[in-house]
């Protein structure tokens, strides 16, 4: 096809450099423009890149001499999209459990799995990813981070949180003689002072998020419950906010839930157990909701589910809390839980958004403009916008007609560069 080869030459062209090359433009010719703003599709609109960043976004723009026109018909040019839950160094646990993972995989081969997982994701046009922890790799986003940031391997910009934070004895690996040191898959604490150093520990090593959980199980078989207090959550939260940290908080209780409002966190993961009264505390204060729809539906066909009607109480349970949550005016944030399923997958989560009952339009904005709002990064990235950094995508179709098209990427550019590779399918 013409456009392979128009891209082959695009990916052979210099780059600036630092001796004051003017940096290439580029001019993509699809068939319509989603800026992730609007919601619209806009027929006929261009988009001219130069160096790293957009420039021009429109109908009939004035093209520079010498800029590269690139055909893109048959596709919308959209931002690159934002996973918003991410674990890049878990994989599906069908393959390996999680206690597998955590306890007897390496840590070079969870690495090197993690940069697999980073270009799979980059690949799947997702150029941008809030990772939620490590889950028992220590500190290893924060070198693949930089390998990423450096250009050593290919992948999504990330933001990290490192080691989750937990309440002592409310995590896992379990179910090992008592009394006996048993490695975890997050940071253990007890009480504020211990909290409190561990936030600040975590962003000396390189944390761009803090990640608490306001509630786990005590004993495998348990329901969840409420773990960390109250005092604990404000103390961590006032010291990551002091440090110009975010705080995201995995709740899946009303309590937990109602603990992580209280102390004005600025997302909740999960969620499962929100009432109308916590949705509308969540709305009024701003705080953002990571439904991760994707992660009940892929451990509940890991246990036998095919999918069909009727869905497992889990599955129901998380659909449930989404529809409130959108009925309350809750930011909806888009991120899948992805490490649960596999990487290069994340559209999963925003297929099963728009069957919940979100039109794809607002699917797209919250994996695009809406997610670089909650994650404050949008004077960077999430929308096709003049000055913002040039990272997009085209897909093949329009994605606001069927969210399905998110899945066929024809390019991904991020930072001005498109990325060469085939998309695991």
């Amino acid at each position: 096809m013409r456009w392979l080869a128009t891209i082959a030459a695009l990916l052979l062209m210099p780059a600036a450099t630092a001796r004051g090359v003017e940096p290439a433009s580029l001019l993509l010719k699809p068939d319509a423009v989603f800026d992730g703003v609007d919601g619209k599709v806009h027929p006929g609109w261009q988009v001219l890149v130069t160096g790293d960043r957009i420039v021009a976004v429109g109908p009939n723009l004035a093209v520079p001499a010498g800029a590269k026109p690139l055909d893109l018909a048959g596709t919308t040019l959209m931002p690159g999209m934002i996973e918003g839950h991410g674990h890049l160094f878990l994989h599906p646990y069908d393959e390996t459990s999680w206690d597998d993972q955590v306890l007897h995989e390496p840590l070079a081969l969870r690495t090197a799995r993690a940069v697999a997982n980073a270009k799979a994701t980059l690949l799947a046009g997702f150029t941008s990813e809030r990772d939620l922890g490590t889950e028992g790799a220590g500190y290893a986003d924060v070198g693949l981070k930089a390998a990423i940031d450096q250009g050593i391997v290919p992948g999504p910009r990330l933001s990290v949180a490192t080691r989750a934070i937990v309440a002592l004895g409310a995590y896992g690996p379990k179910g090992f003689e008592p009394g006996v040191a048993i490695p975890q898959g997050a940071e253990e604490v007890s009480g504020v002072d211990q909290i409190v150093a561990a936030v600040r520990r975590q962003i000396a090593a390189g944390a761009d998020w803090i990640k608490l959980y306001a509630d786990y199980r005590w004993r495998p078989g348990e329901d969840s419950r409420a773990t960390l207090s109250l005092d604990e959550m404000k103390a961590a939260v006032a010291a990551a906010h002091d440090a110009g940290r975010p705080v995201a908080v995995h709740a899946a209780t009303a309590e937990g839930m109602r603990r992580a409002v209280a102390a004005g966190v600025d997302t909740i993961e999960h969620g499962y157990g929100g009432t109308p009264e916590i949705f509308a505390a969540m709305a009024a204060k701003g705080i953002a909701l990571c439904t991760t729809l994707a992660a009940s539906d892929a451990t509940s066909r890991y246990r036998g589910w095919n999918g069909s009607d009727p869905a497992p109480a889990a599955v129901l349970l998380n659909r449930k809390s989404f529809r409130m949550a959108m009925a309350a005016g809750v930011p909806i944030c888009m991120g899948g839980d992805v490490g649960v399923f596999a990487h290069g997958q994340n559209a999963r989560e925003m297929e099963l958004m728009a069957a919940a009952g979100m039109a794809p339009a607002k699917v797209l904005i919250a994996a695009t403009s809406g997610n670089a709002r909650w994650f404050h990064t949008s004077d960077k990235v999430g929308a096709v916008k003049p000055g913002l950094l040039a990272d997009l995508i085209a897909v093949e179709g329009d994605p606001t007609a069927d969210i399905r098209a998110v899945r066929h990427v024809r390019i991904v550019m991020k930072g001005g560069a498109i990325i060469p590779g085939e998309k695991a399918r």
